[in-house]
């Protein structure tokens, strides 16, 4: 299972979801230009403890996003794709 952060994130870019992480895979770091927060699938231990810590309730598990942000699984693959 996959985390996604969608719409509600952008513009936004609230650190609570970083600071709980226990594995530090969620980008881009601060300076970086971005407009929303992005979980990198590889590092991700599916542990859910970003989800309620979102106080704009933008990350989902991949099954649970709904259907009209879909486009931000791809958008969260292109992220990390482009970068490597």
């Amino acid at each position: 299972m996959t985390y996604i952060i969608a719409e509600p994130c952008v513009d936004v870019k609230d650190k609570a979801c970083v600071e709980v992480c226990p594995v530090d895979c969620i980008h881009p770091a601060d300076g970086e230009g971005e407009k929303l927060l992005y979980i990198d699938p590889d590092e991700c231990i599916d542990c859910g403890a970003c989800e309620p810590e979102c106080p704009v309730e933008a990350i989902f598990a991949e099954e649970d996003l709904p259907e009209e942000w879909n486009k931000y699984i791809e958008i969260n693959a292109a992220y990390f794709r482009d970068k490597k």
